[in-house]
């Protein structure tokens, strides 16, 4: 076999690229899922708080989108929650109402899922605490 060095020495340095990812993540693994802070006076003030709406945390975007695409496009600025009242469907008047803290509630995971939604190109972040 011609050239057996320079395919032994390519294939060599082809399985150290390719393996690489695995071996440097060896022993330390991917960073702790951050848990959004409920840690707000409103959600304090509630003898058992409930959010508007089932699974928000894992659904948010769907929920605001679909609240979005409603209240422009159909007028509708009210939906009923999971315990049967009305809420206003905005993100700065009724979320943010209870999770005021956007830098430990949405920032948090936002930052750690890399991901820059455009919620706060339009909204304004609520006033600081305290």
């Amino acid at each position: 076999m011609y050239d057996s060095g320079k395919i032994i020495t390519g294939l060599v340095i082809f399985v150290a690229l390719f393996a690489s990812p695995f071996i440097l993540n060896v022993g330390g693994g991917a960073p702790a899922v951050p848990q959004p802070s409920l840690d707000t006076p409103a959600i304090k003030s509630m003898g058992n708080p409930v959010c508007v709406r089932e699974n928000m945390q894992a659904n948010h975007m769907q929920v605001l989108d679909l609240w979005r695409d409603s209240v422009v496009r159909d007028s509708n600025h009210t939906a009923p929650g999971i315990d049967g009242q009305l809420y206003e469907m905005s993100l700065s008047n009724t979320c943010m109402e209870c999770h005021s803290n956007k830098a430990e509630f949405c920032d948090r995971c936002h930052t750690y899922a890399a991901v820059d939604p455009f919620c706060w190109d339009c909204h304004i972040e609520p006033p600081k605490e305290g």
